[in-house]
């Protein structure tokens, strides 16, 4: 006889055997459920013999898998039946006391019997349920005297409070202020020091519809881009805390930007949202200066934040934020010591630590952001080492650069594993941002309300379990 052979028809009289025991209690256990929806009242059998029933259906499924002997576990009796049992549940005969019978007739054996029509006779003793031990309760690891201590790290330095707007008691006409840095501690670690304020988001707006955006902001967005009024408005509804107007080189027609119109399409924001405003110029040196003096001078005393401040244009805007009470926004390389370097050369010309916002520039997720990410890291840490030229608040610009990268911008000719293109962008602008806030950005500015609203959930979700 061939060994193999005759184990394989042993597994399958097993298979078959152990079939015919689970529908046995499945059976049983539909009984149960109608005994039980019946109120066990008469005919439907006690539930001490219904429990029993469906106990030794399961008994024989464990015999046929051979995890137990038939009648290997205790019997006992059974308390009285409080009624005559149910015709519709059937019980399965104890099994003999005798030698076991050969494999195959044991299993046949056990498999119970299809249910009868007819009233079944009264049940046999039920088997008593085995005895299962509770294990013993988990022992401490480490006694309450041995464990140590959460580690905390106590900071010497404190970034600066810096308040962005100003309302019309102070000399402005903005309905409400923000203000952001006084931290003493490392982002949302407040074991360890203060954190008074929680990073703000901006979107970013232009003084006409922008070129070169990606045709999803352009979808989103739709006609009030051609308006900023209308722009800022949006923005503030869709939950913008603050709000960030760029000047373009040129105005819808072509036409060389003015500074008379850079004045009315300011004045025209101011008046359509009372959030505090960043203004940042179209990026030349010499159209910078002759934009922003005028913007500066015919909103004076609004705190407005003028920029964009690098090491080859600098002095011009710093000036004229000193004589019109406005702040400035530092920008650098990715850079530690460049950082320090124009904050200096910033404060030499007067203008206090205070009304200065640091930029240390950062990349989109994938292009380079990494080592921008390392350095603004370092820069809150020289600032809570009590270096006072790294103590301002920084701000971040992850909108600007995550649109531009290809995987936001373009929807065609791109991997179908990319997925969809919306879904995409988005993720990739709220992903940048929301590793930058916990690198140490103070404001972030993003371009899409989605991006903005998915941010601020992640905002809230960290400051809530801080």
């Amino acid at each position: 006889s061939d060994p193999l052979l005759e184990a394989e028809q042993a597994a399958l009289r097993q298979a078959e055997a152990l079939q015919k025991a689970q529908e046995e209690a499945l059976r049983q256990a539909r009984a149960l459920r109608r005994a039980r929806e019946a109120g066990w009242g008469a005919g439907a059998g006690s539930p001490e013999q219904a429990i029993a029933q469906l106990r030794q259906a399961l008994m024989a499924a464990l015999a046929a898998l051979g995890g137990i002997e038939p009648g290997g576990l205790p019997q006992t009796a059974a308390p009285p039946a409080a009624a005559p049992p149910a015709p519709s549940v059937s019980q399965q005969p104890a099994p003999a006391a005798e030698a076991a019978p050969p494999p195959v007739a044991e299993e046949e054996e056990a498999a119970p019997a299809e249910p009868q029509a007819a009233a079944a006779p009264a049940p046999a003793a039920p088997a008593a349920p085995a005895i299962i031990k509770s294990p013993p309760p988990i022992k401490p690891w480490l006694p309450d005297e041995m464990k140590t201590p959460l580690l905390t790290e106590k900071w010497s330095g404190q970034v600066r409070e810096i308040t962005l707007g100003a309302t019309a008691a102070e000399g402005g006409t903005r309905t409400r202020t923000v203000t952001v840095g006084g931290h003493k501690a490392m982002p949302f670690l407040t074991f360890d020091g203060d954190i008074p304020h929680a990073p703000v988001i901006a979107l970013e707006i232009a003084d006409r519809r922008p070129d070169g955006w990606s045709p999803l902001l352009y979808e989103h967005w739709g006609k009030v881009m051609d308006n900023p009024s209308a722009w800022a408005q949006a923005a503030e509804q869709a939950g913008a805390e603050l709000l960030l107007l760029r000047l373009s080189l040129t105005d819808s027609e072509g036409q060389p930007n003015t500074p008379e119109r850079a004045v009315k399409v300011t004045k025209d924001v101011l008046a359509a949202s009372g959030l505090p405003l960043l203004v940042y110029g179209p990026g030349q040196v010499d159209l910078d200066n002759e934009l922003l003096v005028p913007v500066s001078e015919a909103c004076k005393g609004e705190r407005l934040v003028l920029g964009i401040c690098e090491d080859k244009n600098y002095r011009t805007i710093v000036a004229t934020a000193m004589a019109n009470d406005h702040l400035v926004t530092a920008r650098t390389a990715m850079d530690v010591n460049l950082a320090k370097q124009l904050n200096i050369l910033i404060t030499d010309m007067g203008l206090p630590l205070e009304r200065i916002l640091m930029d240390p520039t950062t990349g989109a997720l994938g292009y380079g952001f990494e080592y921008g990410y390392s350095v603004m890291e370092r820069l809150r840490l020289a600032a809570l080492q009590g270096d006072a030229m790294t103590q301002l608040p920084m701000i971040v610009t992850p909108g600007e650069e995550c649109w531009k990268a290809k995987e936001s911008k373009v929807g065609a000719g791109v991997p179908e594993a990319w997925g969809d293109w919306l879904e995409r962008a988005i993720t990739w602008e709220t992903l940048t941002a929301s590793m930058l806030i916990e690198s140490g950005a103070d404001i972030i500015v993003l371009r899409h309300p989605e991006s903005l609203k998915r941010t601020r959930w992640a905002i809230d979700d960290l400051t809530r379990n801080t």
